[in-house]
């Protein structure tokens, strides 16, 4: 008989476990996917320089201008703000960056962007963005290109240059 309770006992418990994992509820997939790029980009070398994880949000018949206006601060993405990994001391568009984690931000232009390093980090969007804790602003010139790109992108060359694109606009960082 004790035997018998303690199996109907563990029984129980495992039915109980089982009915808890099974009700459980997953999200769809996100509309603007979070994505990474490294350098290098190539993933059997596992001693990156830096690492960007950013949201990829879609145009989805919008324009640009109303998604990342110009000359106003945008989270570089979409959701949680975009956060930069550099794992040793960088010259990140001519400027001395030193190791560490930074949100990365940017204020758009027609010519030129203005791309912001800020020692916040964890936070959501652009609402918490406090200019006193930029660690760089960094100017870059922004081109168009004949390719549209339907979802912000980021990329990394072989030099460790940092490209940016969404819709016609490129913007490229050098980076040593």
């Amino acid at each position: 008989m004790k035997k018998s309770l303690i199996t109907s006992i563990a029984f129980a418990f495992v039915m109980l476990l089982t009915t808890n994992v099974n009700a459980q509820k997953f999200p769809g997939l996100d509309k603007s996917p979070m994505d990474a790029a490294s350098h290098p980009n190539d993933y059997k070398v596992s001693n990156k320089v830096a690492k960007i994880v950013y949201g990829r949000p879609q145009l989805n018949d919008r324009s640009l201008e109303e998604l990342a206006p110009n000359g106003k601060q945008w989270r570089l993405g979409a959701n949680e703000a975009a956060e930069i990994s550099f794992y040793k001391d960088v010259t990140f568009g001519g400027k001395a960056i030193k190791a560490g984690t930074y949100t990365m931000s940017a204020i758009p232009g027609e010519k030129e962007w203005t791309l912001i390093l800020s020692s916040d980090i964890n936070v959501w969007g652009s609402y918490f963005y406090n200019e006193s804790n930029d660690v760089a602003r960094i100017k870059v010139k922004a081109t168009m290109a004949d390719e549209s790109l339907e979802a912000f992108s980021i990329v990394f060359d072989k030099d460790g240059t940092m490209h940016m694109g969404w819709d016609k606009v490129r913007v490229s960082v050098p980076m040593m």
